[in-house]
């Protein structure tokens, strides 16, 4: 229904277009009373705006450039056509504008089509928001981390972990698409809108998600999809729950990554291993679905059987080797080789490499297996004693050093040990560090052999004679050598002598101002002053001429005084007891009669002076001696007694 203020309108229109100066063509003659009476009518037609607002207008024209809206003032107002793109009008219809200006400098209305729509949107939007009213918006292109989004004219944006709730893998498919969004944040300050998908797809999915895990049990069978897939297993969407299939439950055998076997989007078979209701976990398993391998273990693989494998797993114990998906044996290092010194797995194998080995023992119930290389091989010890017999030699080489000795390999699995005393006969060794070095070669005699504990005993210095049988001519005490200072410790210092015999200089020779400048390497002339055969030892003491020719002089001189008497010296004169001098008086005696008996019996010329001479013995002179001394004695005595 035309109402009567859009008549007045065209009327004043259609005269305006006539002619600039235009006049009525026709005059209608009105009474004062119905002249006022339009005048209000007219007036009330009319509405009084203030700018900046938006209000309802009526398309009464549309040409190629602009569109003229009536708002009801005054004037009409005009909107670029530009700001109808995508929205085309026409006349007659009705829409929003927005009032920016009652009059401009021209004097006309300004009025928007654009801003009216914004400002409607952004009360959409927080509308939106405040109620959680779900929009619509066209994806509009895609920018860094996600998406733009338009909203009735306002671009929003949206994350790209926020459009769904599995992992994206081809994110311009979503360019150009009609979703609707839920509003999750706004920033008015810089005109910000932050919008989800995911949020509307999860909240659809609560409901199912709680229904799958109420309904959930323990080696329940479901069917998943590969939802998004990593180096330790593959998350499975069981319809709006996710699942963990661990790459240990993906398959019996050893897999290194999860896409050896599954791929995205793939549909699979899993069952439920088990399940946490609180923190909604669930683990999944593949291979359970299949029967274990040790169930079907093959005829041909029992202990005895040569069987070949794949290298798996290397340790420092050993390797694992698998036999087939699922069944797997450890080759232990002690099993790969005869010889005595396990070898480095890791140097010997690599992962995937293909190994024959014997089963050595097959344990089907606790799923065990154990394997060995070296059983390929024949033992080198079943011939041992024929090819190393006692005191034949051997070239072999030094493989470990310890303390008191080195292990040389005569060959692989034929190991013998040389004690450090059987070096050397002539060098004292501490270490064996100090005659040999490791991997380096050394000829050996054999010594000794022990079959049932598999160990050899070798000699190195028994290769020559033992030098000691004849170093005693050599080395005599007293004998003067040239010595090669060859060690200083805080007991003395090791020298080299002929033959590469060692001796001791013992300390209590190295003091003095001489030690002080003696240093290792420095050759010095020294005297053997003790040789021990047993001991294997030699003794020495620095030789100096000047200082045995002091010596010398020295002891000349203390014989020389012991030969001439001294004549201020009296014989020294034993003193006894007043007893033994009385004693020795009565002896006399006896021996004097006994002479004049002799004598009386016998002719003068039978007896002579010597012959009484060596009748009185020592005693007797002694008691010559004290039969001159008691008085003497008596009165020293008698003046030391106190009165």
């Amino acid at each position: 229904m035309v109402e009567e203020k859009d008549i007045i309108y065209e009327q004043t229109r259609t005269l305006a277009s006539q002619d600039d100066n235009w006049e009525w063509e026709y005059e209608v003659d009105y009474s004062p009373e119905e002249r006022e009476k339009l005048i209000k009518q007219y007036e009330k037609t009319l509405v009084d705006y203030e700018g900046h607002q938006i209000v309802k207008g009526r398309v009464i024209a549309v040409d190629d450039k602009e569109v003229v809206v009536n708002i009801g003032f005054k004037s009409e107002g005009v909107i670029p056509l530009s700001e109808f793109r995508g929205s085309p009008v026409k006349v007659g219809d009705e829409i929003d504008v927005y009032l920016e200006t009652i009059e401009n400098k021209s004097g006309q209305l300004v009025l928007s089509r654009k801003m009216a729509n914004t400002l409607r949107a952004w009360e959409r939007i927080n509308e939106a928001m405040e109620k959680e009213i779900v929009l619509e918006g066209v994806v509009k292109r895609r920018t860094k981390g996600g998406f733009v989004v338009d909203l009735d004219g306002i671009e929003a944006f949206l994350p790209g972990s926020q459009i769904d709730v599995r992992p994206i893998r081809d994110y311009d498919m979503y360019v150009g698409q009609r979703m609707e969004f839920k509003v999750v944040k706004i920033n008015h300050a810089q005109n910000n809108v932050v919008i989800s998908h995911k949020a509307l797809i999860e909240k659809d999915l609560e409901a199912q998600k709680a229904e799958i895990i109420n309904n959930l049990e323990k080696g329940q069978i479901l069917e998943g999809t590969v939802k998004n897939i990593t180096n330790f297993g593959v998350f499975i969407d069981l319809g709006g729950v996710d699942g963990l299939l661990h790459i240990t439950d993906i398959s019996w055998g050893r897999i290194s990554n999860p896409e050896e076997v599954l791929s995205l989007d793939q549909k699979i078979n899993v069952v439920v291993l088990d399940f946490d209701d609180e923190k909604k976990r669930i683990s999944l398993g593949l291979k359970q679905l299949q029967p274990h391998p040790w169930d079907n273990l093959p005829e041909n693989i029992e202990p005895g059987a040569k069987v070949k494998g794949k290298v798996v797993t290397i340790a420092d114990y050993g390797i694992f080797i698998e036999l087939i998906p699922g069944v797997e044996g450890l080759i232990h290092v002690s099993e790969m080789s005869w010889s005595q010194h396990p070898k480095n797995p890791y140097e010997m194998f690599r992962l995937g490499d293909e190994v024959e080995a014997v089963v050595l023992t097959l344990d089907k119930e606790e799923r065990k297996m154990s394997l060995g290389i070296k059983q390929l091989t024949e033992d080198p010890w079943k011939h041992a004693l024929e090819k190393y017999p006692v005191g034949s030699r051997h070239t072999g080489v030094v493989r470990n050093i310890t303390n008191f000795g080195l292990f040389i390999e005569l060959e692989e699995g034929i190991d013998g040990f040389v004690h450090v005393q059987d070096l050397s006969w002539s060098r004292k060794i501490n270490h064996p560090n100090e005659f040999i070095h490791k991997d380096e070669s050394l000829e050996v005699i054999v010594l000794e052999i022990d079959e049932q504990n598999r160990k050899l005993r070798l000699g190195h210095k028994q290769l020559t004679e033992d030098p000691w049988e004849t170093l005693e001519t050599v080395f005599p005490v007293d004998s003067l050598h040239k010595a090669s200072i060859a060690k200083i410790t805080d007991k003395g210092a090791t020298v080299e002598l002929e033959y590469g015999i060692e001796g001791f200089l013992p300390l209590r020779f190295l003091k003095g101002e001489s030690a002080k400048e003696l240093n290792e390497g420095d050759m010095l002339e020294v005297r053997v002053i003790e040789f021990n055969k047993e001991l294997k030892k030699i003794v020495l003491a620095p030789y100096s001429k000047e200082e045995e020719e002091r010596k010398a002089k020295k002891q000349a001189e203390k014989e020389a005084e012991a030969k001439e008497p001294n004549i201020y010296e009296l014989p020294a004169v034993e003193v006894g007891t007043l007893g033994e001098l009385a004693e020795l008086a009565s002896l006399k005696e006896e021996f004097l009669k006994a002479e004049e008996a002799q004598a009386s019996s016998a002719s003068p010329s039978a007896v002579s002076n010597e012959e009484l001479g060596s009748l009185s013995s020592p005693s007797a002179s002694n008691a010559e001696n004290a039969t001159q001394e008691p008085a003497k004695t008596e009165s020293n005595e008698e003046s030391s007694i106190p009165y």
